[in-house]
């Protein structure tokens, strides 16, 4: 499976399509779909990858390990930070609707009072 391949499949799986990922991770909205023809740099493959919430490995398809389990390098997020910044969250394998979203950050700010 190629790269491109990889990333339509799990954006599929999380509910985007290939443009909504390559926005949410700060990239020309049609940019993912150049991957067939050239590699991407580093870093934007980094941005798709924390946008999946998978590894960049796994993408890559040297793993079939979503997420690698890491110890200094792996990012820790605050829920109501991320919820608020828009990154991709998901449970059971689905995302998080926006319906959804807004529940969640009621009842974190009702714990703040």
């Amino acid at each position: 499976m190629t790269l491109l391949e990889r990333t339509k499949q799990i954006a599929k799986k999380r509910g985007l399509s290939l443009t909504e990922v390559a926005i949410k991770a700060g990239l020309a909205d049609k940019s993912i779909y150049s991957w067939d023809r050239s590699n991407p740099k580093a870093e934007n493959l980094e941005k798709v990858a924390d946008v999946l919430n998978v590894s960049t490995d796994y993408l890559l398809g040297r793993t079939d390990e979503m997420n690698l389990s890491t110890t200094d390098s792996q990012k820790e997020m605050d829920i109501k930070d991320a919820l608020e910044h828009d990154i991709m969250l998901a449970f059971d394998g689905k995302p998080i609707s926006d319906k959804y979203k807004r529940i969640i950050l009621e009842l974190l700010s009702e714990e703040d009072d």
